[in-house]
């Protein structure tokens, strides 16, 4: 009887001890493996600690390359690159492309991760350097006709980036409609922009297949973009600007002008338009700057450049400046009631 009352203890003993383990492990919290896959793909692309350096280099400062810039920064954040992730400096020539090119040559020789530049001259002026940093472009309308690549599908010289095209043909198709009477164009550019160039060469063979008339007022530099504006002004109907930096920097003032003379100015990028123009169909800046950054996200993730083609952004928007519609006496027809309205 006595070996009978032990062998009980013993077993009631066992027992309580198996219970207690069980509650202990049950009271103790555990991460599956479906939560752990979970906490995995919430991490940042931070996983190394790595910094990116990346330049960003412009020619000059106005409204246009400020959202194109901003769109890149922006949309390289929606993709999870952090502040802390980011290391980027602002490169700005004041509009002088001597100062711009040295820029260029000491970027060239940077540690910079990537060199983004904003238009046409400055990525042209970034690529002559045969550096062996890649460069992506932002709002490059003619990148192969400018030198910068020679295709789009398969880039080369070390750059990709985004082209928005100016499609001349459907500006003067909505200036047809929204101001019937012009006949007679003024085209005000500058010569030494490759994009410029291209662009007026496509807006003349327009407005010559369609029997309009126009003359070219050509500029240098910016002090010459006030006098030109008002020798137009006083001869043609309307005034055409292609995509360019310096012309569109002085925008305000060109578009003063014309009010005066109660003619519209036809432009190329909506900010033309909120700096007094009349309208414009065109890119949206802020998308093609968002544009260029999933390019740099391909790169920064390992794609070599020479396997990153560039885009050519085609979704246009149509763009009318209210304050200018009313001061030149022009009243939107309601075929363009959806337009993007701006006022000054």
């Amino acid at each position: 009887m006595k070996k009978t009352t032990g062998l009980y203890t013993m077993i009631i003993i066992l027992l309580a001890a198996f219970i207690f383990a069980g509650c202990n492990t049950s009271d103790t919290p555990q991460t599956s493996e479906k939560d752990q896959t979970s906490v995995n793909t919430t991490a940042t692309k931070d996983t190394d600690g790595k910094t990116y350096k990346i330049a960003i280099i412009q020619l000059a400062e106005n409204g246009a390359f400020t959202q194109m810039r901003e769109g890149f920064i922006d949309r390289l954040k929606e993709l999870g690159y952090t502040d802390e992730m980011l290391e980027i400096s602002y490169k700005n020539a004041q509009g002088d492309m001597g100062t711009l090119n040295t820029i260029c040559q000491e970027m060239a020789q940077s540690d910079n991760d990537i060199v983004v530049t904003i238009a046409t001259p400055a990525a042209q002026a970034f690529v002559n350097q045969g550096s062996d940093i890649p460069l992506i472009f932002i709002s490059v309308s003619n990148p192969v006709g400018a030198g910068i690549m020679s295709s789009l599908s398969e880039p080369d010289h070390n750059a990709t980036g985004s082209s928005n095209l100016v499609p001349v043909d459907e500006i003067f198709s909505m200036a047809k409609v929204l101001t019937p009477e012009v006949t007679h164009y003024g085209i005000l550019y500058n010569t030494g922009e490759a994009n410029a160039v291209s662009t007026v060469a496509n807006a003349k063979a327009y407005l010559d297949e369609n029997g309009y008339t126009y003359e070219e007022a050509v500029v240098t530099n910016s002090s010459e973009v006030q006098q030109a504006a008002q020798a137009l002004a006083s001869k043609v109907d309307a005034i055409y600007v292609p995509i360019d930096s310096m012309v569109q920097s002085a925008m305000p003032l060109v578009a003063e002008i014309a009010r005066d003379a109660s003619i519209p100015v036809y432009g190329s990028s909506p900010v033309m338009v909120q700096s007094g123009a009349f309208a414009t169909v065109s890119t949206d800046d802020t998308e093609v700057g968002a544009a260029s950054a999933d390019l740099a996200n391909q790169y920064l993730s390992g794609t070599p450049i020479a396997d990153i083609p560039a885009v050519a952004l085609d979704n246009f928007i149509v763009v009318i400046n209210k304050t200018t519609a009313d001061i030149i006496g022009v009243e939107i027809p309601a075929e363009y009631e959806n337009a993007v309205l701006l006022e000054d």
